[in-house]
């Protein structure tokens, strides 16, 4: 069965305490939804069209179990504490089998 992926690319943050609170809620969220954070900012080597941003990668055992965490009640605490307080590319992918 393929993994699910959530990969986040933050344009802009324009309130760091938001985005702190959001990052604590999230993280628990994740790891009850049996999520893995990959990549959480760090270096970017951006090429073509690429934009250098932070960006956030986060592993589930399949795209189904992505979906159902970033539909749960945990993780929409975190996307309420978030609000405002970034613009973000958010998206969930389905892996290679």
């Amino acid at each position: 069965m393929p993994k699910g992926y959530w990969v986040s690319v933050y344009r802009t943050i324009s309130d760091p305490e938001k985005l702190a609170a959001y990052n604590e809620l999230a993280a628990a969220a994740v790891r009850a939804g049996g999520g893995r954070t990959i990549v959480r900012g760090g270096r970017v080597s951006a090429h073509d069209a690429g934009i250098a941003e932070r960006t956030v990668l986060v592993e589930f055992d399949s795209f189904e179990q992505a979906v159902a965490a970033r539909e749960s009640a945990a993780y929409q605490e975190a996307l309420a504490a978030l609000s405002d307080g970034v613009e973000r590319d958010f998206r969930i992918v389905e892996g290679i089998d």
